[in-house]
Order: structure tokens, then C-alpha cells, then sequence
């Protein structure tokens, strides 16, 4: 599934210990949130149309490109929702209507001296990547589909398979379901440029108003190789989400399980 007219955004911080992982808690120490569970903020990965880098369509599928310098790039294993953008008269959003889950890889880079936190985001073609299939929502709040599924990541290196992410419940997510929609909808509206972050309702005006966003809405804690291995070139990173009332964590497909599975490469 192509998604190049959809806006693609990202969740800073909705997992707990993920950003002091990462070594980016200090990137928001001036960042105030509403409460201490709360999520950093909100960071564009891909604008559609736009004439700047993150104009590039980055989202790709079996394939990871690493950037052409030397870069400090992790898995930040994520579940990806698609969601209908309803604006009111005055092009404000208004409510988010989740249509369907998949898998995703929003791999970053540990860059010194980023002003931005869309600068590690998106270096060209194949700087993302999206899961083999979809799972429709029946309803983004307890009770759906989503209460049951489990997210986990591995990396494979010389024939070695390791952990990369925490295996956790998407209950586990900090903001989830309706917390998550009013919270997100609040940022699209009135997050300022300030800090790491930017002006979301700066580039929805600018990218004439996407009907949908595909927006990451977190990436897990990381498992001890995930948090003290960059990738290679010639890792396997696997990002996989499945329905714990079914299935474990594995590689087997099935009908509830969504598999990402990407071969890394070294940019050219």
C-alpha cells in the first residue's frame, strides 16, 4: 500500500524508559508535558509534496537503507496507525478516525547537534519500514481488536537472532486509545515550534490538508542487545505484532499476525 499522500507522523516518549534508552531525554528537558506518563510530542517523518527532505517518500518495506555517512541508526519498534483527519470550517482537526494497525520500523539515527527530532528520522528511499499487512480496528478503545496484540522486534546478525525490543502489550503504551486521539489532536492543533518540536498544524496547511496521517505512536523499550547494538549492513530486523490470545512472538504467519521483516544495507 502506497501512502505517499498521507502525512506521516511520529510520538515522541509513550513508552516508558524508551527516551533514556535512547539517550534523548536530554533533547526534551525543556519540554513540558501535562503529566509525567505523557508523551513528549508530536514530529513529522514524511510530508507529502513538500520540497525539503522529509518530502522524500522515506516508508519502505523489505529493505532498510542505512545513511551513505557513518551513523548510530536503531530499530524503534512501533505500531503504525492510519487515521482519517476530519478538519472543521477553519481547517482545524477536529477528531481522528482510526481505520487500521500495522507494523513499523521508525529507525533513527543518534545525531549530535540535531535541532530537530525529524532530522534522525528520514535521511532518503528506504529509511522506514511498514509492515507485510494491515489489521482493521473495529474500535480504537477498550474492548477492540487492540487489547489483545503484543509487539516484538529482533534483529538477526551472522545467523544470530536477538531480542531487539521488549515483547509488550499495546495496553502498555503510556497514552493509548482515546487518551491518545485527544492528546494527538490537541498537538496537530497548538504544538509550537519550540525545542526538538515542530509546528503540526503548520504542516498540514502546508501539505493542502491531508485527509489521512499515518502516525507511529511509540516506540518500545529496548531489549539489552537493542540498547547497545547500532545496525549493520547485512542485519535482519524483524518487527512483529500478534494476537497473544492465539500466538506467541514467532515468525510464522498467520491471519493475526503482522510481520516486518527487512534487510539492512549500507546507502550508496
Amino acid at each position: 500500500m502506497q501512502l505517499t499522500d498521507v502525512i506521516g507522523l511520529g510520538v515522541a516518549g509513550n513508552f516508558a524508559r524508551h527516551l533514556e534508552q535512547a539517550g534523548e531525554l536530554e533533547d526534551f528537558k525543556e519540554v513540558v508535558t501535562e503529566a509525567v506518563d505523557a508523551p513528549k510530542g508530536v514530529f513529522p517523518f514524511y510530508l507529502p509534496r513538500s520540497e525539503g527532505f522529509l518530502g522524500v517518500y522515506s516508508i519502505g518495506t523489505d529493505r532498510l537503507r542505512l545513511p551513505t555517512y557513518e551513523a548510530n541508526a536503531q530499530v524503534e519498534p512501533e505500531i503504525a496507525v492510519l487515521f482519517d483527519i476530519i478538519y472543521d470550517e477553519q481547517k482545524r482537526v477536529v477528531d481522528l478516525v482510526a481505520q487500521k494497525f500495522t507494523t513499523f520500523n521508525d529507525c533513527t539515527i543518534r545525531k549530535e547537534g540535531a535541532k530537530k527530532i525529524s532530522e534522525k528520522k528520514s535521511w532518503g528511499v528506504n529509511s522506514k519500514g511498514i509492515g507485510d499487512k494491515w489489521i482493521t480496528i473495529d474500535r480504537f478503545e477498550e474492548g477492540g481488536v487492540m487489547d489483545h496484540y503484543h509487539l516484538c522486534s529482533f534483529v538477526k546478525r551472522d545467523g544470530i537472532l536477538h531480542p531487539y525490543g521488549v515483547d509488550a502489550p499495546l495496553l502498555g503504551y503510556s497514552y493509548f486509545y482515546t487518551k491518545l486521539k485527544n492528546w494527538l489532536i490537541e498537538k496537530l492543533n497548538t504544538q509550537e515550534d519550540f525545542g526538538p518540536l515542530e509546528d503540526i498544524a503548520k504542516h498540514l496547511k502546508e501539505t493542502g490538508y491531508p485527509s489521512q496521517a499515518l502516525i507511529s505512536i511509540g516506540a518500545t523499550a529496548y531489549a539489552e542487545f537493542g540498547e547497545y547494538n547500532y545496525l549493520q549492513a547485512g542485519d535482519e530486523v524483524y518487527v512483529v505484532a500478534y494476537d497473544s490470545r492465539v500466538e506467541e512472538g514467532s515468525f510464522d504467519p498467520s491471519d493475526t499476525k503482522v510481520i516486518l521483516q527487512q534487510g539492512v544495507e549500507q546507502g550508496a
